[in-house]
């Protein structure tokens, strides 16, 4: 696949270098290193159960016998303390690199800044992209600079990809989607597959300005960047307050049904997670992720 292209591996630099002191969050109750048992493999005696194997999972755990018989891969999960494990999933649809915006950039850039934000909190983590399906950018725990084949080309919206070909999500991880959340369907149902089997789930909003502001009147042609299908239209003062309103009622609609699921819903200003920026990436959206709880400090790196 191929490699991230010259301003992706730049958005990817500077994400790492904004995540240097920052941790991602743990789960309520969840402990690295402590005393909570949980239900993923691990390496105390206290046998659990049988499962078929996932990418990721301790191959020291694997089954040979079961193997021998039945010619599949099946681990052995043992009770352990808990380490959670995170998966990213990126939105790769056409919406994401609308052109004149920095989104594209700021999500892998956003991503790149999650993924070592996890490892500083001694995380694992896999990072997916949706597009014509999900897949895997890397194997388990590389750095996002070896993310492969990042491209944001995808004609059908985010809970479709999930549909046709959802990832193989960790049980008990923590799921964190990145997305502009710029489609019709209503959000219940796909914030309720992320939920299943999850302990904690993230829906970061990327949004270019001209997502929820379009300030500009007048005669303008409208691209769908998902169908490619052109419109030519009058955009007069009642039409962009009305375009407001309505984008208003879809970002309250999926403030509800993240309460109702029990995920947490942040939205970013792609505009500050911009290099040109003097001092770097803005403190407000780190600050923002910081205030609801997304990522802390860390410890070892504010020293």
């Amino acid at each position: 696949m191929a490699e991230l292209s010259r301003e992706l591996r730049q958005a990817v630099r500077d994400g790492e270098r904004a995540a240097s002191r920052y941790a991602l969050a743990l789960p309520r109750g969840a402990t690295v290193g402590g005393t909570r048992l949980g239900r993923a493999s691990g390496s105390s005696l206290e046998f659990q159960e049988h499962r078929a194997y996932q990418p990721g999972d301790d191959l020291r755990h694997l089954d040979w016998s079961a193997y021998a018989r039945s010619d599949r891969l099946i681990v052995k999960l043992y009770r352990e303390e808990v380490q959670p494990h995170v998966d990213l999933l990126l939105d790769g649809s056409r919406s994401m690199d609308l052109a004149g915006s920095a989104k594209a950039r700021a999500v892998v850039g956003l991503a790149a800044f999650l993924a070592r934000a996890a490892t500083h909190a001694g995380l694992s983590h896999v990072a997916w992209l949706a597009n014509s399906g999900c897949r895997r950018l890397a194997p388990p725990g590389q750095p996002a600079d070896q993310w492969r084949g990042v491209s944001f080309e995808g004609r059908e919206a985010l809970p479709v990809e999930l549909a046709r070909q959802a990832p193989r999500w960790r049980p008990g991880g923590i799921r964190i989607v990145l997305s502009d959340l710029l489609w019709d369907d209503a959000p219940r149902q796909l914030l309720g597959q992320l939920a299943r089997g999850a302990s904690a789930v993230w829906v970061v909003q990327v949004l270019a300005a001209v997502d929820a502001d379009p300030t500009s009147a007048g005669f303008c042609r409208l691209v769908d960047t998902e169908t490619g299908e052109a419109r030519e239209l009058l955009l007069d003062t009642a039409s962009i307050e009305r375009y407001r309103k309505a984008f208003e009622a879809h970002r309250a609609s999926w403030r509800g049904a993240c309460r109702g699921a029990g995920a947490e819903l942040v939205a970013i200003n792609a505009d500050e997670l911009s290099p040109e920026s003097p001092a770097g990436w803005s403190h407000e959206a780190l600050g923002e992720l910081e205030r609801r709880g997304l990522v802390t400090l860390s410890m070892r790196r504010a020293r």
